[in-house]
């Protein structure tokens, strides 16, 4: 029985939600999970619904069905498909626990994508990678090879398919043009700390205040570093007893943690761009599932 998520964002107003349960009652399908939420500062209306096809209508059918749903209310929508599994490029430089952590996911089947390729900066990892069967791509960048470098990646980008990207602690900064070619399409992970502690050795300057709480932010990438739509945070307490190395270690959890929550929430279309913040709307039952433990 084919499953399909219909994603709905426009300006909210009376009859919404009745017409599109009747458009699909109409077509035979099911509603199995829905999930909406009216801003009524921006006054937009987003909805995340889940559906089966039970007497088979194909996608092609119900996304030209739905267009005159999707005009009358105007209606930014798109019914995808759920066995699809989105196209991923994966970044790293010199820190590989965001990557293992993604790579172990994918591996037993709880990140449902298709992982095209993993590129970094550095060879670090390149042996990691082979061993999972996937391609490495190494883009050294300099000062003065940049924009060669960043071509590349676009080409990458574009011969492997990639619907989305995700720096996995990749310390390189992506230049304006990219992120606006790839805007929502670019996931990337950063300790919490922000603007408070910028630069170099971020942990070891929250040592050094004494702070109780540090964590992990992920956001969408934009031409502002670091301050695009915030997806996914947590944060981990700390006591007088640790050190700075206990810090790094478990800002390292953390940012792992954060990181693949927020790549799974973008694969299963529960994120919805609002202005310069998101709308993460919660899983679908049986969405975490693994089809192995490890």
């Amino acid at each position: 029985m084919n499953r399909y998520v219909l994603t709905v964002q426009c300006v909210s107003r009376r009859g919404i939600v009745a017409a599109v349960s009747s458009f699909l009652a109409e077509q035979g399908c099911n509603i199995t999970d829905a999930s909406q939420f009216d801003d009524e500062v921006t006054g937009q209306f987003f909805a995340r619904i889940t559906f089966r096809a039970e007497t088979g209508a194909p996608l092609d059918a119900l996304r030209t069905g739905f267009g005159p749903v999707g005009e009358a209310f105007g209606m930014t929508w798109a019914i995808h498909d759920g066995a699809h599994r989105m196209k991923t490029l994966l970044m790293v430089s010199n820190f590989g626990h965001c990557l293992n952590d993604l790579l172990y996911r994918w591996r037993i089947g709880a990140l449902p994508v298709d992982i095209v390729g993993v590129v970094s900066n550095h060879l670090t990892y390149q042996k990691v990678v082979v061993n999972h069967d996937l391609p490495f791509h190494h883009i050294r960048v300099t000062r003065e090879n940049k924009p060669e470098a960043e071509a590349r990646l676009l080409s990458l980008v574009e011969e492997t398919g990639a619907e989305l990207v995700v720096l996995a602690r990749y310390m390189q900064v992506l230049s304006d043009a990219f992120c606006q070619r790839m805007s929502g399409r670019i996931i990337n992970i950063h300790h919490s700390f922000l603007p408070s502690f910028k630069g170099a050795n971020p942990y070891k300057q929250a040592y050094e205040r004494g702070v109780k709480l540090i964590g992990a932010t992920a956001h969408y990438v934009t031409a502002d570093l670091d301050e695009g739509p915030i997806i996914e945070q947590d944060t981990v307490r700390i006591t007088h007893a640790q050190s700075s190395e206990d810090y790094v270690s478990l800002g390292r959890d953390v940012e792992a943690q954060v990181l693949s929550r927020a790549v799974h929430a973008h694969i299963h279309n529960r994120v919805f761009l609002n202005g310069n913040k998101t709308v993460v709307f919660p899983a679908s039952p049986g969405s975490y599932a693994s089809e192995r433990m490890g």
